[in-house]
């Protein structure tokens, strides 16, 4: 990707004001010599989604839509660097003997408009989250285990929340994306009042959005007095953080990382292995519906040209399952190989030899099309023809769904029992892979009320590898998170995203 540093004028804003930081994990980190200093304007570039992109907490998609949420609101849990829960909103949490009855108490924390936080807008939150006329609420699949007519509050501190069935990973499950408290009664996702470190100043969707330092956050006052988010393509981004017109660019690409190097104004802050990337192979239609056919093209794939020509090297090799060196995943399974004679018998068995296949992808995520690409160039070697067709970016990953055969899929960091909650149920809202198995739910469903640690932990894995030899998830890699910082921002930690120390706008500073 060439890059011209002396490009100017970003999107037009060259001089405005605003940030965003985005922690990563691993080596690449400031030194952090000068001590935090408060004052300035940060801003932050991301890749956006155009119009889809929203205020709505509940509904967030985009990694630009998470960080302007994570800015004003906050949820009652998070997640740390090995994506176990830590407290947020919520001090402590208790559940009962089977885990059926959470009672989790709540800080001493402020509403942007003076209001204190309370349990019953813990409670309205949930109602929002599970509201049955909100298909766009990405938790609601999650949450339903929670009974909301039994849930109460117990005096000015505590929430009671009762679950339909055992369920050992509430926390978790409160920690996923779009599970932010709103203040009981909101209604106006445009005129968005949270517990978080800044107050909400302006919005376009696809542009930029606004916020100022929250004097009075639970956890501290913000370094910075504002902060700007603004939405851009890759070469946008590069060009801006180069010319100095943002302090952080967020999602960069090996190239760029490559490019930089020895850069005295712009570094690499790397979060190694805080992705997973693949494609999803639909298993409610030809050929995939076949678990042969599904099973050849994971065969065919070339995992490690993959990683090291789509991720320039800086990732590891996939084996079909999410989560490599997260809590719960599996060990000793043997890494899959290419074995392109054994996936031609099996598309042969399957009767998909010398079909041809659609593959949707996009410029939604970087690396999308070239592996495509490269995934059709191997699955030719094997007998399978392959056409790649491409998407608009702004909604790919609502298309993705319902569309074509096989389609180009990532994921950030999560629990492996909330990835596998939001994509591998029945019911779950990102269920690329059309992967409906009732048996599967219930197993997935006796793990999660699995009080014990090691039982549960070794169900988890069964559902792991179940997916990995029948269902419909072909993940190659676990890429590296390539974040660019200016060297005048500081306090930039090494976090995988959607944790804790991920987008810590209140936490930087500016030398």
């Amino acid at each position: 990707m060439p890059v011209d540093s002396t490009r100017r004028g970003f999107l037009g804003l060259t001089g405005a004001a605003g940030a965003v930081l985005l922690s990563s994990c691993g080596p690449g980190g400031s030194s952090d010599a000068a001590p935090p200093r408060r004052g300035g304007t940060l801003r932050a570039v991301f890749p956006g989604a155009g119009a889809k992109e929203t205020l709505d907490p509940h509904a967030q998609r985009q990694f630009v839509d998470i960080a302007r949420h994570k800015a004003v609101f906050d949820k009652l849990v998070d997640l740390d660097a090995t994506l176990r829960p830590v407290p947020r909103l919520a001090r402590s949490w208790q559940p009962n003997a089977d885990g059926t009855v959470w009672r989790f108490t709540l800080r001493a924390a402020t509403f942007h408009d003076g209001h204190p936080l309370d349990p019953d807008d813990v409670l309205f939150s949930l109602s929002r989250i599970l509201d049955p006329g909100a298909a766009d609420h990405l938790a609601k699949g999650s949450l339903s285990v929670i009974d909301l007519k039994r849930s109460r509050a117990v005096g000015k501190r505590t929430v009671e929340i009762t679950l339909k069935r055992p369920n050992a990973e509430l926390p978790s499950l409160l920690a996923m994306t779009g599970t932010a408290v709103v203040r009981n009664g909101y209604r106006d996702p445009s005129r968005p009042v949270g517990t978080g470190p800044f107050r909400f100043g302006s919005f376009t969707a696809g542009r930029s959005f606004t916020a100022r330092r929250f004097d009075d956050h639970w956890a501290g006052a913000p370094y910075i007095d504002e902060l700007h988010i603004l939405s851009a393509a890759t070469e946008a981004r590069a060009n801006a953080v180069q010319a100095g017109e943002v302090e952080y660019a967020h999602e960069m690409t090996p190239t760029f990382a490559r490019l930089i190097r020895g850069n005295a104004r712009v570094r690499i802050v790397s979060a190694p292995r805080s992705g997973a990337v693949g494609f999803a192979l639909k298993t409610d239609r030809p050929p995939f519906g076949d678990p042969d056919a599904a099973m050849a093209l994971k065969l065919v794939a070339d995992r490690k040209r993959l990683v090291d020509v789509v991720l320039g090297g800086q990732g590891d090799i996939g084996n079909d399952m999410y989560g490599k060196g997260y809590e719960y995943y599996p060990a000793g399974v043997p890494q899959r190989e290419r074995d392109v004679a054994e996936a031609r018998r099996l598309l042969r068995r399957s009767g998909a030899l010398n079909k041809r296949v659609t593959l949707y992808t996009s410029t939604a995520a970087d690396g999308f099309v070239d592996a495509a690409h490269l995934l059709a160039g191997q699955a030719a070697d094997a007998g399978l023809r392959i056409e790649v067709t491409t998407g608009p970016p702004e909604s790919y990953f609502t298309d993705l769904l319902g569309t074509g055969m096989v389609g180009s899929h990532r994921c950030g960091a999560m629990p492996i029992p909330t990835y596998i909650s939001e994509r591998l149920l029945d019911g779950s809202p990102q269920n690329a892979t059309a992967w409906h198995h009732k048996d599967f739910d219930q197993d997935f469903a006796q793990a999660q009320a699995t009080t014990d640690e090691k039982k549960r932990t070794a169900r988890y894995g069964v559902a792991l590898r179940t997916v990995r030899d029948k269902g419909g998830l072909l993940l190659w890699g676990h890429s590296d998170w390539l974040n660019a910082v200016a060297n005048r921002l500081h306090g930039v930690k090494g976090m995988p995203p959607n944790t804790v120390d991920w987008a810590r706008f209140d936490r930087v500073w500016l030398a």
